[in-house]
């Protein structure tokens, strides 16, 4: 690691332990089970469990379409930003002159230049990942609700099972877009150690800020609580 500084190795831990540590507080604790996201489960299970009781489920597919849509736009999205980040690699040269001559720009070697270049594609495949599996399971959500039990079954213990199972899959799907975003939010904060590690330990820090308030403390959340 002789081509970082003590201070870079410092944001690079910060800037893990803040995704690893927001993770974790959102999809594992009690706490963040009270968050958007979290009180999303239930909407999830009550949306199998009036999709039954229709005899019509096109509005059901509608639903379905478009969240696939949306993850498709975000996978296609994280290969149109690894595509940058690899013009990032294979313009090392220019690019270090242009973060040298920055205000707040750090000297950086070149190879540790492309070691930083190389984590950023990893995320970005880490993303595209998280958004294809995503897409797929949206996809199995599709052929679930094809096959669910008519209308008039949805009291059997059949339907139950078919509800259970269906909000499990529905709520894996959204988890793992969650995690894809969620990375692509991270990113941009991880874009501030091309500058140098203080800009990085302080858009990680800004993004933390604003991932929380919109998990905690947004009007979106306060709507889903008094729904």
């Amino acid at each position: 690691m002789l081509h970082f500084s003590t201070l870079d190795l410092i944001a690079l831990v910060w800037f893990l332990a803040a995704w690893l540590g927001y993770s974790y507080v959102i999809e594992f604790t009690a706490h963040g089970k009270s968050g958007l996201n979290g009180l999303m489960h239930r909407y999830r299970l009550q949306w199998m469990e009036r999709m039954l009781a229709r005899e019509a489920r096109m509005m059901d597919g509608q639903v379905i379409a478009s969240l696939q849509n949306g993850t498709a736009f975000f996978a296609s999205s994280s290969l149109l930003a690894l595509g940058g980040a690899a013009t990032l690699f294979r313009s090392t040269d220019d690019m270090l002159s242009i973060v040298a001559s920055l205000p707040l720009g750090a000297t950086v070697t070149h190879v540790g230049w492309e070691m930083k270049v190389m984590g950023l594609m990893v995320i970005f495949i880490y993303t595209f990942f998280k958004f294809a599996w995503a897409y797929r399971l949206y996809n199995y959500v599709a052929i679930l609700v094809g096959a669910a039990p008519p209308a008039a079954e949805k009291n059997s213990a059949e339907a139950q099972r078919f509800v259970r199972g269906a909000t499990e899959v529905i709520t894996d799907a959204g988890r793992h877009f969650n995690r894809g975003q969620r990375a692509l939010f991270f990113a941009l904060g991880y874009l501030g150690w091309f500058v140098g590690p203080v800009p990085l330990i302080a858009m990680t820090a800004g993004i933390l800020v604003v991932m929380w308030r919109r998990q905690f403390a947004s009007s979106s959340r306060q709507a889903v609580l008094d729904a």
